[in-house]
């Protein structure tokens, strides 16, 4: 059997790692770096470079330089988070015939699946040239708070890159993995996630061996990029209070103070202060003008208090649905890159009241618990069992835009839960089942999965007929729902599974212009 890798695709950095010789093992790729910016640079003539290449092109060439597409994936375009978002970013966002939210470069459009099966490509390659052997199959990570079109999306995008994606799994619990497999000792333990674009909270239950996420929580809005931006708006607001130029259309400018803001705020957790320098980012009749400043740590703490406060609730949400006391909690593992921040530490400590476990990379530590888990589905790690949850409550529209959940939320997955409904009409022959994930009481406030006609239902009085609406979810949290009548025994079924927004009619072509592209490059 091939080796399965496991692969953490991130916001800002993704990751590779095997296991090999029974320990997990991060895997460097071609520069010699062990994580990959999750970046992709186009040129004029079609070329494209993904990780440390495409972060160098991305000064001179914003334009074509795609990043943060894990924010773009499985979403609409018209949502109000993403239009917000696509005004901050220096290439274009374009409305999908499907309505989903793509990018445009060079004059094509390309599906957030095809920018992340760039990365993904990449990150088979790092597994091929360590081994020098073909690499099939995978295991990927994704926020716990993905809903059911992201995660499909995350599957869509393994397969384009030629990768068969065995399992998706969240990324707390790919931590909680890797901090199990050196600590044996029964532990409650908290994953605090806090990547480039999301944040994760989970509470993990260690019983000899048995890996069981009690409750999931977190924000998929909250990330890394929200505290570079909120530096890159100060920066933008100094520079014109000193110069009188408004930098903000400036795309090149903008890219600049980007990485910048990203520098400083790297370089404020170790240091108190830093210096930032940007010579010629604007000229006007007197000349070139330059930002020049000092930044200070406490100055950096105020300008992403807001976004540090937004931690607290879904923190307690997860403590609550847990069921267990904040006294009870054994460790606190950090993961992601934004946990190097002093405050987000000192935050971490002011909730649960305890000082947070540093003895893992946050940059490594969730790829090595992909990578654990596909040594699980590999024979080559025993004694190991995964219980996970899905995060949020899935069910269906009733009378008067209700929501009735089937299946509630941080319940242990894979599962199947039946629920008996009926007409509300005399008569009536036909029911459309809409199928929503959320936790609004009013179905229309919830995300919609999908949704179908049960037809040929015996005709009787209104609340007579018994329709029996059955959801299963399996381990990479894919809905299947059936609805079926209980007295004529006439059933209709749904696999939400594929819900990215592809048509597979577009997944093909998008598998076929990766394969191309594969083999002019080689």
């Amino acid at each position: 059997m091939g080796k399965i890798i496991g692969v953490d695709l991130g916001t800002t950095n993704s990751c590779v790692a095997v296991i090999d010789g029974g320990d997990p093992l991060v895997l460097p790729n071609s520069e010699g770096a062990r994580t990959t910016p999750s970046m992709v640079g186009f040129t004029d003539e079609n070329e494209k470079f993904v990780g440390q290449q495409a972060k160098r092109q991305a000064m001179i060439n914003p334009e074509e330089t795609i990043y943060d597409i894990k924010r773009l994936i499985g979403h609409k375009y018209n949502s109000d988070q993403v239009r917000r978002y696509a005004e901050t970013l220096p290439f274009t966002v374009v409305e999908a015939t499907n309505g989903d939210a793509w990018v445009e470069v060079g004059g094509q459009s390309f599906s957030p699946q095809e920018i992340s099966s760039l990365i993904l490509r990449k990150m088979k390659q790092t597994a091929e040239d360590y081994f020098g052997e073909e690499i099939t199959e995978a295991v990927i990570t994704v926020p716990a708070y993905f809903n059911d079109a992201q995660r499909s999306a995350t599957k869509d995008a393994g397969k384009i890159a030629g990768l068969t994606v065995r399992r998706i799994i969240n990324e707390p619990t790919a931590a909680a993995l890797a901090y199990g497999f050196e600590h044996t000792d029964d532990a409650n333990l908290v994953v605090f996630d806090l990547g480039g674009g999301t944040f994760d909270i989970s509470i993990v239950q260690l019983r000899g061996g048995v890996f069981e996420v009690a409750s999931t929580a977190g924000d998929n809005h909250l990330g890394g990029e929200d505290f570079d931006r909120a530096v890159l708006d100060f920066l933008l607001a100094r520079f014109e209070d000193e110069t009188g130029i408004d930098v903000g259309e400036d795309n090149m400018a903008l890219q600049r103070l980007k990485e910048a803001a990203e520098n400083a705020k790297c370089e404020l957790s170790t240091s108190s202060e830093t210096n930032i320098n940007l010579p010629f980012l604007a000229v006007d009749d007197s000349g070139p003008r330059h930002l020049s400043l000092d930044l200070s740590r406490s100055q950096l703490n105020d300008l992403v208090y807001e976004l540090v406060e937004r931690l607290d609730a879904p923190c307690n949400q997860a403590i609550e649905d847990a069921g267990i006391a904040k006294s009870d909690i054994d460790d606190i593992l950090l993961v992601g890159g934004m946990t190097r921040m002093p405050l987000v530490q000192e935050r971490v400590e002011e909730i649960f009241g305890r000082k947070p476990h540093k003895g893992v990379n946050p940059d490594e530590v969730v790829a090595k618990g992909a990578a654990i888990q596909s040594g699980i589905l590999g024979g080559e790690v025993q004694e190991v069992i995964l219980l996970d949850i899905t995060p949020f409550s899935l069910g269906i529209r009733v009378t008067g835009d209700r929501f009735s959940p089937i299946i509630s939320k941080n319940t242990p997955v894979p599962t199947l839960e039946t629920k008996v409904f009926t007409t509300t009409e005399d008569n009536q022959d036909l029911v459309t089942v809409t199928v929503l994930q959320g936790e609004d009481e009013i179905a229309s406030n919830n995300k919609l999965l999908g949704m179908f006609n049960l037809t040929n239902i015996s005709p009787a009085p209104a609340g007579k007929p018994r329709i029996e609406v059955t959801f299963e979810i399996d381990t990479d949290g894919i809905v299947d729902v059936s609805a079926k009548d209980l007295t004529t025994d006439a059933t209709q079924s749904i696999t939400v599974e594929g819900h990215s927004g592809l048509s597979n009619e577009e997944l093909q072509r998008a598998i076929k212009r990766s394969q191309e592209s594969e083999m002019a490059t080689a």
